[in-house]
């Protein structure tokens, strides 16, 4: 059975309690990152915890929510090995796992509303990958982030996110 680690911010910390426990009732093994409050706290502090476990292996799965779901995808997408998506449909989270193997899913808490989220993550957890061509794809996204040799020189990077938007200057 899959090992999942899941996590929320404080927007996410309800619909979070809720799926910890479905997955647990349908025999999966959780580990909770946190928060635990509705007190407002940094996204990717827990989207880290959560990425790095699936990117070190510690984790077949991951699963963060926050208001949108971007930011955290944007955080665990930093990760080896982590294909993190911000999901809300069934068609999305069926065709993240089935064309994409995505392996931490991202949830939007503020614009789920009241669909059955438990079933939504049960059928991205339940979900295989197609492989086939599918695979071929996946493997180059594995080529791109293992190459330095397309990664920028450190160097001529900014932490500043406007620096890397002309627009915005």
């Amino acid at each position: 059975m899959h090992r999942v680690t899941i996590a929320s911010d404080h927007r996410g910390v309800q619909i979070k309690g809720r799926l910890v426990q479905t997955l647990q009732a349908h025999g999966f093994t959780v580990t909770d990152e946190g928060t635990d409050s509705d007190q407002s706290v940094d996204y990717p502090d827990y989207a880290k915890q959560v990425a790095r476990k699936v990117s070190r292996g510690e984790a077949d799965r991951g699963i963060l929510i926050c208001g949108t779901g971007i930011g955290m995808a944007i955080t665990a997408n930093k990760f080896p090995r982590v294909r993190a998506a911000s999901c809300y449909s069934e068609v999305m989270v069926e065709m993240s796992r089935r064309h994409n193997d995505v392996n931490v899913l991202c949830l939007p808490g503020d614009m789920i509303g009241d669909r059955p989220i438990d079933e939504l993550v049960l059928m991205w957890l339940n979900t295989e990958f197609d492989g086939g061509r599918h695979a071929d794809r996946v493997n180059k996204i594995s080529e791109i982030e293992l190459r330095s040799d397309d990664s920028p020189n450190t160097e001529d990077l900014s932490l500043d996110p406007s620096a890397s938007s002309p627009d915005l200057q």
